[in-house]
């Protein structure tokens, strides 16, 4: 069985089987304070973990329009999101119901209305939406063609112009992830680079 870095149960799985311990994180994020309930069976519970900061810290967000977190976990980069720019509609997915319970509680915690949460296997809960930016701190455990299939699968549901922005861990497929990406979309930079990830993004044209 695959494990998360805190040694629990796989995560990227829609009905953890282990109790849920709950704990709560308070953080700040480009200087603003935010709380997160998280639990275990959810990724990262006992602190936003360093891929997810830097996402976070380092993310472009367009002006105005939609915004999809994929694999969202118990929320942090898709509240994040809420929170830096009000006028965007940002829509939160994951598999896994105890993540999407808490990103739930965590938008309410965190005061947030401008972000909704939804259930489903990566794309299939948002076929009815186009987005202006795709933000993901892939689960890497599930495997990666589960991660390379967030990436291919983006331009079908990206706007002209939108963008897919994606923390990976340095040494862990960085270059063939950087492949995929060139190959869904024609190009590829680096975002950001820090504590041993990195930041890819590549734009719809």
């Amino acid at each position: 069985m695959n494990k998360n870095p805190s040694g629990a149960e796989h995560y990227f799985t829609e009905h953890p089987k282990s109790k849920a311990r709950f704990g709560l994180i308070r953080t700040y994020l480009r200087n603003k304070p935010f709380e997160f309930l998280t639990a275990s069976g959810v990724f990262s519970k006992d602190r936003v973990d360093l891929g997810t900061r830097l996402l976070v810290e380092s993310m472009i967000l367009p002006e105005n329009g939609c915004v999809l977190d994929l694999g969202c976990g118990y929320g942090a980069v898709g509240i994040a999101a809420g929170v830096f720019n009000p006028n965007l509609r940002v829509v939160l997915v994951d598999v896994n119901m105890r993540a999407i319970r808490l990103a739930r509680r965590n938008v309410e915690l965190n005061c947030v209305w401008n972000v909704e949460v939804r259930h489903g296997h990566l794309y299939a809960a948002v076929c009815d939406l186009v987005f202006d930016c795709v933000v993901s701190n892939p689960p890497v455990s599930a495997g990666m063609k589960v991660v390379e299939a967030i990436i291919v699968e983006a331009p079908e549901h990206l706007a002209c112009g939108g963008t897919l922005q994606m923390v990976v861990k340095s040494k862990i497929g960085r270059k063939r992830l950087q492949s995929v990406f060139e190959k869904a979309f024609g190009n590829v930079e680096v975002l950001a680079r820090g504590s041993g990830y990195r930041v890819l993004i590549s734009r719809k044209g």
